[in-house]
């Protein structure tokens, strides 16, 4: 599955952790692919003309995750995983919230660099220090 890799030219704003793995190589492989797309976002968001960058950016996460949600949520599926329901759910949840982000940043003239960084750092890091880190016990066990 292809897709556009935006330049990178500022500090990070994930940082891939060990503990983001699941156990899963391709659900994995894509974690780090997305945390870096995130990264490359936030790092064009920074600059003053970049709009349309971030723009083609943010609708390759939301093109990703999605993607990423489907493989992640067969691989559940298959798995027979106590709590598909939940998960999923706040997968929905993720992508109304990527469509908000995207949305809100169209919208202004202007752009809140902290606020922009923070809610692509939080909706990604919660979802992988709580629904991920129970879907990789459940692997574990």
């Amino acid at each position: 599955m292809a897709f556009i890799f935006c330049e990178m030219n500022s500090m990070a704003l994930v940082e891939w952790r060990d503990e983001f793995e699941i156990g899963i190589k391709e659900v994995d492989f894509e974690h780090q692919e997305l945390i870096d797309l995130i990264n490359e976002s936030y790092a064009m968001a920074k600059e003053d003309d970049s709009r349309a960058a971030v723009m083609e950016c943010l609708g390759d996460i939301f093109t990703r995750i999605s993607a990423h949600f489907a493989l992640e949520e067969k691989e559940m599926r298959e798995l027979k995983y106590d709590q598909y329901g939940d998960h999923k759910e706040e997968h929905e949840e993720l992508l109304d919230n990527i469509r908000d982000i995207m949305d809100d940043y169209e919208e202004r003239a202007t752009l809140d660099e902290e606020e922009f960084g923070e809610r692509l750092k939080n909706w990604f890091v919660n979802h992988f220090s709580t629904k991920d880190a129970r879907l990789h016990k459940f692997l574990k066990d």
